[in-house]
């Protein structure tokens, strides 16, 4: 009873520091996240400098603190257009008629057929890298998971006596699906997000690690491990925080979201 509460205060607090980072990281450092020195060239924490410094002799800690926003923003903003985009793919199967159903669920098949990474590429190598089509890419993959959950609440909600009765009140389809089927679908889709989101901020610093996400020198999780990653015999700093900060954030946004899917499902906390 007491740990799962422990940790979503916990989970939750990391989730506010990440938020305000991103939102105002002027409040949490004013150093230049891009000033190089090339006087302080890999040196270690302490001093003026609390994480150390990078191979270029940039402040590691300004450089996490400025990475948050888009290391962050790739991963909230895939499973943002994965949500909306799945939601309504998941209503208009349920909805349209089986004939439509089964065409939207054979292709949603095809894209869960291509490996997920491989389709993120396909999509990156057609509209050029950067963090826009890095979300887009996400977006597209997960949208198949997003539109099952949808569809699955859908039908389960449609023979509810309450659907029913407004239907015998003369409301149209729409209004229906509108004012009862989809308030009411929604808490598991929105589970399924944020337990997602993880995955997707991971997938994010994957593709930063690879050049495929922000242009250089923007400050991202991902992009700093790629260029430590030639140093890592002479420092373990310029790797071990940005990675530090992925790993907290991701273990954070977790465990909010496993209570809130635990909450959805009914189970107790």
């Amino acid at each position: 009873m007491t740990r799962p509460r422990i940790g979503l205060w916990l989970g939750l607090a990391v989730l506010a520091v990440l938020a305000a980072m991103a939102a105002f990281p002027g409040l949490f450092t004013g150093v230049d996240p891009d000033a190089a020195d090339v006087n302080a060239l890999l040196r270690p924490p302490g001093g003026g400098h609390w994480l150390g410094t990078d191979q270029n002799g940039r402040d590691l800690y300004a450089r996490i603190v400025y990475g948050a926003r888009p290391s962050l923003l790739i991963g909230v903003g895939a499973v943002a257009l994965a949500l909306v985009g799945g939601t309504l793919v998941g209503v208009a199967a349920a909805q349209l008629g089986r004939i439509a159903d089964q065409i939207i669920s054979r292709l949603l098949d095809v894209v869960l057929s291509v490996p997920g990474l491989l389709l993120v590429f396909l999509v990156v190598a057609v509209l050029g890298p950067g963090s826009s089509t890095a979300t887009i890419g996400l977006a597209v993959v997960s949208l198949p998971g997003f539109a099952r959950v949808a569809r699955a609440e859908v039908i389960s909600l449609r023979g509810r006596a309450y659907v029913e009765a407004a239907y015998g009140f003369g409301w149209s389809r729409p209004q229906v699906v509108l004012r009862h089927v989809l308030p009411n679908a929604l808490g598991p889709v929105l589970a399924l997000a944020t337990v997602s989101l993880g995955a997707m901020i991971v997938a994010s610093s994957s593709l930063s690690f690879v050049g495929l996400g922000p242009r250089p020198p923007t400050a991202e999780w991902g992009a700093m491990l790629a260029g430590s990653r030639e140093f890592l015999a002479l420092a373990w700093w310029p790797a071990a925080f940005p990675g530090a900060a992925i790993t907290l954030a991701v273990l954070a946004i977790t465990t909010v979201g496993r209570h809130l899917q635990r909450t959805v499902d009914g189970s107790t906390v």
